[in-house]
């Protein structure tokens, strides 16, 4: 997946002082959304994935209420 440009602000002098240790700020930045990603449990995962998906489940769920489950006249039980 590609990179994409993103705008943040930070501390004059934070920035300065990094760049002056030679320090990657982009990837420092990089490395801690990472690492936040990974420390969500489960269930925040689950909470964010379904606010994000939530207009698609509405309308999956608008679906099969007008039309039923896919295969549903071919069960058996």
């Amino acid at each position: 997946m590609g990179k994409i440009e993103l705008r943040i602000e930070i501390d004059a002098d934070l920035l300065a002082r990094a760049k002056a240790a030679g320090l990657a700020v982009e990837d420092i930045a990089e490395d801690a959304v990472r690492a936040r990603l990974r420390s969500l449990s489960d269930d925040e995962q689950a909470r964010l994935w379904a606010e994000e998906n939530a207009e698609a489940l509405k309308a999956q769920r608008e679906r099969i209420d007008a039309h039923g489950v896919f295969g549903e006249d071919l069960r058996t039980w």
